[in-house]
Formats: structure tokens, C-alpha cells, sequence
């Protein structure tokens, strides 16, 4: 239903190549639109990042002088504070220095995140629930993901491979929560609830390393997953 140039062999909407016995293509007269193919200036990196730390310093100074001036309760300013300075680690470095080694950015990640605990720990003078449990899991958490990043960068990985790395590192995850959280509350450690995530989790890996090492099974699940 769209009315075409006569100078158009296809379609501009969908690419369908014009096909009209009763009409050819015109391929004399100039086409309406240019045949140049523009490219919008990409935003350099700097830029981005000088915009995202203007924002993110303005929210953090903002938040200071509310609680300096007006607000004077309690030291809320640290939590907002923390958050910018939180997402200008995760994103500001990244984008600034995109050659930079991803398993140093995950550990910025991490320390950042346990920097940011820090502050809500010195808020509510909660050091003990700092030092037991808070940092304990960010460093688990931090250890996981490099640990994942690796695996996908030294050896040859598909889908079921992946999903082998993700369900055995959510098993290593849940069984070293379980144990923390007994160790804080009851100084006692023990598995509970870690147990049936962790049968569950073998049970998928024995799976999907079965489907891995037989070929006409592999195929089948490519095949019927379209992977």
C-alpha cells in the first residue's frame, strides 16, 4: 500500500524488490533521496565520562550540603554519596580506559562495593556484621566472578559450557552463604538449605556434561534450541 518512486527497485521500508509489468524502473531520472550513506560522530569516551562524573559529583555535593545545612538528623548523605561514587567506579574507568585488564575493573568492583558496605557499617557502628559477614560475601562474590571470567577466556566455551560454569559457581555461591550465616548467628559450621541448591546444581551439570560429551545428544539440543 506504499506508492513508490519510479526510480525505486526495492521497497525503502522492507527491502521487496519492485516487480510491475506495467511500469519499469525509471533508471534515468535522479532517485529523490541521497544514495550517501551518513554516519553519525561517535561521543569519544572522555566525553562521557566527564559528563557522568559532573553528574555524579553534583548528586554527592547536593546531597552533602542538604545534610550540612538542612537536614541535620543523622548522616544520610553517606548513602547517596557512596552510590555515586559506587557507579563511577563501575562505569568511569571502563569507559575511560577501555584497554584496561577486566579482572582489574572486577577488582575495583569489588572493592568498591565492600568500600561502600563500609560506610553504611560505620553508619549504624555495625563492624562486626562488617568484618563476619558483609565483606566475607563481597569477596566470595568478587572471587566468583573473576573466576567465571577466566573460564570463559581460557577455554573454549558454548552455551552448555557456560551454563556448567554458572550452576557450579551458583552452588559454590549458596554453599559458602549457608556456612557464613551459621558461622555468624550460631558459630557453628554447617549446611542447610545450600544443600538442596547444591543437589540441584549437580544434578544439571551431570546433565548438561553428559549432553557435552555425547555428540548425537549435542546435536539434538542445538538442533531443537536453535543454539
Amino acid at each position: 500500500g506504499v506508492e513508490l518512486d519510479k526510480t525505486a527497485s526495492i521497497c525503502p521500508l522492507c527491502n521487496t524488490p519492485v516487480i510491475d509489468p506495467r511500469q519499469s524502473v525509471d533508471l534515468k531520472s535522479a532517485p529523490p533521496f541521497s544514495q550517501k550513506k551518513g554516519q553519525v560522530e561517535r561521543v569519544k569516551h572522555s566525553d562521557l565520562a566527564i559528563l557522568l562524573s559532573v553528574v555524579l559529583a553534583s548528586t554527592a555535593a547536593a546531597c552533602a550540603l542538604l545534610n550540612f545545612f538542612i537536614f541535620k538528623q543523622s548522616f544520610w548523605s553517606f548513602y547517596p554519596i557512596g552510590a555515586c561514587l559506587l557507579i563511577w567506579v563501575f562505569f568511569v574507568p571502563v569507559t575511560i580506559y577501555t584497554k584496561l585488564p577486566v579482572y582489574f575493573s572486577i577488582l575495583f568492583d569489588g572493592a568498591a562495593i565492600a568500600l561502600y558496605l563500609l560506610t553504611i557499617a560505620y553508619q549504624y557502628s555495625g563492624y562486626y556484621c562488617y568484618i563476619r559477614l558483609a565483606l566475607p560475601i563481597t569477596a566470595l562474590s568478587t572471587a566468583l566472578v573473576l573466576l567465571f571470567v577466566f573460564l570463559l577466556r581460557h577455554f573454549e566455551t558454548s552455551i552448555l559450557s557456560t551454563a556448567i560454569y554458572v550452576f557450579a559457581e551458583i552452588a559454590v555461591f549458596c554453599v559458602c552463604l549457608d556456612l557464613l550465616l551459621h558461622n555468624y548467628f550460631e558459630a557453628a559450621l554447617y549446611i542447610t538449605w545450600s544443600s538442596v541448591v547444591l543437589v540441584s546444581c549437580v544434578i544439571i551439570i551431570c546433565a548438561l556434561v553428559t549432553i557435552i560429551t555425547r555428540s548425537r545428544l549435542r546435536e539434538a539440543v542445538r538442533k531443537r534450541m536453535h543454539m
